[in-house]
């Protein structure tokens, strides 16, 4: 037998008993850590950025989300390097959240691993699982996106704001809709045009 069955369980995305799960596997402590978190004055946003690397279950040397942050485990997100979160986002990971590098969140993104049966005599006996996220590199998730269990998104992707993604989500496409659905691919049209507004952006103000 393993020393946590149930949380293993849970971890493999099969079905289990949350109130089984074993007390030092248990979400109270991490819970705790993001309430001082929130409760951490923002001028000291060093502070802060120390305890979401505690929080989570790894992370990048650069990485700062904007309080209140909300999680199920903490421990079972693990984030890349240059991370940023606006204000209210919630990881809810009984199963793990992957997240790449050069990730942006809009404030309220809610990324959603758990889930329940949908036959309602055993969902109304308890037993749920959940179903992993995973992210990848140099994607933007815009304000309220809604992430569902067990969906992979690309990299370079946009999320529009309000979205809510059901289903994965290819590389390099720009997305929205409930449910969301690929609006366009980004292209070198995009890459050119951003690139000559930086470069507007430092002559105009390279004697400021």
């Amino acid at each position: 037998m393993t020393r946590y069955p149930e949380y293993e369980r849970m971890i493999a995305e099969k079905l289990y008993f949350s109130k089984k799960i074993e007390e030092d596997k248990k979400y109270t402590k991490h819970k705790r850590l993001a309430q001082k978190i929130n409760q951490t004055p923002l001028d000291q946003p060093e502070e802060i950025s120390r305890l979401e690397k505690e929080l989570f279950g790894s992370t990048g040397e650069n990485l700062y989300l904007q309080p209140p942050v909300y999680v199920d485990y903490g421990f079972n997100t693990h984030v890349g390097e240059n991370f940023y979160a606006n204000v209210g986002c919630f990881f809810m990971d009984v199963a793990p959240i992957e997240i790449g590098n050069n990730v942006m969140l809009g404030p309220g993104v809610q990324l959603l691993t758990p889930s329940h049966p949908i036959d309602a005599g055993v969902r109304g006996r308890g037993l749920e699982f959940g179903k992993k996220i995973k992210i990848g590199n140099d994607v933007w998730l815009g304000g309220n996106v809604v992430v569902n269990p067990g969906v992979t998104i690309g990299n370079e992707v946009i999320i529009g704001s309000g979205s809510v993604v059901t289903k994965n989500i290819e590389d390099g496409v720009i997305a929205a809709g409930n449910p969301a659905r690929v609006i366009r691919k980004i292209t070198d049209e995009d890459r050119l045009y951003w690139e000559a507004e930086e470069k507007a952006y430092f002559k105009e103000t390279e004697n400021s």
